[in-house]
């Protein structure tokens, strides 16, 4: 198994664009040597609403009191991933678009030089999401997407949901089943399948919004992965 830099985060809300991270890890697994841990408690400078305190149990009071200062934490995780994307190790995260955006985001919020700039833009990105692959490779299954039934679905230990360090493992111990189950995957060079992903991701984006206009909702589903351009939110806005 080659060296994987899992990476997930909790937040306040759902929103990538404008909600704050709490708590972040990085876990550097594989490659016969010894993983490699990193967490972060972040103060996100904002009140953490209660429904999001209910998912990942942080309070407002806990990471006022214990968080790390936003922009120092910011700058350190950025600074992890860049260096082992510029290493040529994956980064793995579940649903990526959503962790990735919102640490561009916070990044662009502090001042800090962003993910996409530091490894010298999206072109040499490398990103893995057991999200995407999932839906690539058993589209038609019924039931839900979210982290904790993909596990259940590929007999993949969870050892604590909605953890950030326990969630980024988990995720690469599903990018790594999917490895080992479909011989294409195994095949590809990474930088050829993080293109691939980018395609998908955006297929999969039409045909959700499509199946939206089939039920009556007029709703658009983001097509851009794994990181939201900052020049496309901005026009939305």
């Amino acid at each position: 198994m080659r060296r994987l830099a899992a990476f997930d985060v909790e937040t306040t809300g759902i929103d990538c664009q404008s909600d704050r991270i709490v708590t972040a890890a990085i876990c550097l697994a594989g490659g016969d040597r010894p993983v490699e841990s990193y967490s972060w408690l972040v103060d996100p400078g904002v009140e953490i609403p209660e429904g999001a305190t209910a998912v990942h149990g942080i309070t407002t009071e806990q990471a006022r009191a214990e968080g790390r200062d936003p922009a120092e934490a910011i700058a350190e995780i950025t600074a992890v991933l860049a260096d082992q994307m510029g290493c040529g190790v994956p980064v793995i995260a579940f649903n990526a678009r959503f962790d990735l955006t919102c640490l561009d985001r916070e990044a662009r919020r502090h001042g800090i030089r962003p993910l996409v700039d530091r490894v010298g833009g999206p072109e040499n990105m490398i990103v893995v999401d057991p999200f995407v692959l999932d839906k690539q490779y058993d589209r038609f299954r019924r039931g839900k997407r979210t982290l904790g039934a993909v596990c259940e679905h590929y007999r993949v230990r969870l050892d604590a949901a909605h953890a950030a360090g326990a969630d980024a493992l988990a995720a690469a111990r599903v990018a790594w089943r999917l490895g080992q189950t479909i011989a294409e995957l195994r095949e590809l060079d990474l930088r050829d399948l993080h293109g691939r992903q980018v395609l998908w991701a955006a297929e999969q984006a039409a045909s959700l919004e499509e199946y939206f206009r089939e039920q009556g909702r007029d709703e658009a589903i983001e097509r851009a992965w794994p990181i939201i351009p900052a020049e496309i939110a901005a026009l939305a806005a």
